[in-house]
C-alpha cells in the first residue's frame, strides 16, 4: 500500500457513496478518552499486557510471502519492527503463512525479547504437526517462548474435531511453559460461533470493520459472538479494520470503530512502509474522540 493511497481518504468527499457503504453505528463511532497506539491493554483473562495496535506483517499474505516481505525484503520489514518498538509498539503479529518468522529474529537482534508480545499462526492439525511447527517457529524466530499461538484460518464450524490434536499439543506447550496463550483466526461466522463457545481458545483473531468488508457476516451478526467471547474472558484482536484496504478512503472513520469498539481489546494493521505506520500513531489518538 502506497502512502498516497493511505492517505487519500482526506480528499474523497463521498468516498461512502462510491464504496456503497453506511454509515457505522453512532454507538461505536468515537469515544471521548483519548487512546493511542502504544497504550497497554490486556487480552480478556490471559494476563497478557499488549500495546493497542499490533503491527500486522501479512497484508495479502500468502506462501510464505506478504505485501510487507515483498517490499522491504528481510531487513526492510526487520527495521519496520524496530521501528514500532522505538515508538512504543509491543506487539508483532506474525504467521508461518506470512514468510515472516525470519524478519522477526532479525529485529529482534536488537529489540529486547522482554519489549514485544509475539503472535504467530499455524496450519497443523496434528498432534505431531503443531510440536514440529512449535519447534519451527522457535528456530525460525530466534526464542524460546512464543507468547500467543494461533490455528491459522478456520472456516469449518467443526474445527475443533479437525484440529483435536494439533489443540491437545497446545494446550501441553502451555502448560510447559512454551506458548502463553493459544487461540484461533477466523473466516466464518460458523468458526467464529465454534469459538466463542470453545472453552479451549483464550485468544479469537476476528474481523471487523464498519462497513462488512471482507468479514465473515454483516456487522450485526458478528457482534453478538464476539459481545459473547469478552463475556466468557477471551482476548479479542480486531483485524481487517481497514477492510483489506476498502476503507482507505475512511481511515478515521475505520479507526474511530476500532476504538470506540466494547468487544476488542486491540487491534492489527499492517503497515507496509515506516510513513503509514507513522501516520497510524498520528491518527489514532485524534480519531478516538469523538469530533
Amino acid at each position: 500500500m502506497e502512502r498516497r493511497q493511505f492517505l487519500r481518504h482526506g480528499s474523497l468527499v463521498g468516498g461512502a457513496a462510491l464504496f456503497g457503504l453506511e454509515p457505522s453505528p453512532r454507538f461505536l463511532s468515537a469515544g471521548t478518552r483519548e487512546k493511542h497506539a502504544q497504550d497497554p491493554v490486556t487480552l480478556g483473562r490471559t494476563g497478557i499486557v499488549v500495546s493497542r495496535l499490533a503491527q500486522g506483517t501479512g497484508t495479502s499474505g500468502v506462501g510464505k510471502a506478504s505485501n510487507q516481505t515483498r517490499a522491504l525484503g528481510l531487513l526492510g520489514l526487520a527495521e519496520l519492527l524496530r521501528a514500532g518498538v522505538d515508538n512504543g509498539l509491543g506487539f508483532w503479529d506474525l504467521a508461518d503463512q506470512y514468510g515472516t518468522h525470519p524478519h522477526a529474529r532479525e529485529a529482534l537482534k536488537t529489540v529486547p525479547r522482554d519489549k514485544v508480545v509475539i503472535l504467530t499462526k499455524t496450519h497443523a492439525s496434528t498432534d505431531r504437526e503443531m510440536w514440529a511447527d512449535l519447534d519451527r517457529f522457535r528456530r525460525e524466530i530466534g526464542t524460546e517462548m512464543l507468547d500467543i499461538v494461533l490455528l491459522h484460518c478456520m472456516m469449518d464450524d467443526n474445527w475443533p474435531r479437525q484440529k483435536a490434536g494439533a489443540m491437545a499439543a497446545l494446550s501441553r506447550a502451555k502448560e510447559k511453559g512454551m506458548i502463553r496463550a493459544h487461540g484461533v483466526s477466523c473466516h466464518t461466522l460458523g468458526a467464529l460461533q465454534t469459538a466463542a463457545a470453545a472453552e479451549w481458545v483464550d485468544v479469537d483473531l476476528a474481523r471487523l470493520n464498519p462497513a462488512r468488508i471482507a468479514m465473515d457476516a454483516d456487522v450485526d451478526e458478528v457482534l453478538p459472538v464476539l459481545h459473547e467471547m469478552k463475556r466468557k474472558g477471551k482476548g479479542v484482536i480486531g483485524m481487517k479494520i481497514l477492510g483489506a484496504g476498502g476503507l482507505r478512503p475512511r481511515v478515521d472513520e475505520a479507526l474511530r470503530y476500532a476504538l470506540a469498539s466494547p468487544v476488542l481489546d486491540c487491534f492489527t494493521i499492517g503497515a507496509e512502509s515506516r510513513g503509514e505506520l507513522e501516520d497510524l500513531l498520528a491518527r489514532i489518538p485524534k480519531a478516538s474522540l469523538r469530533g
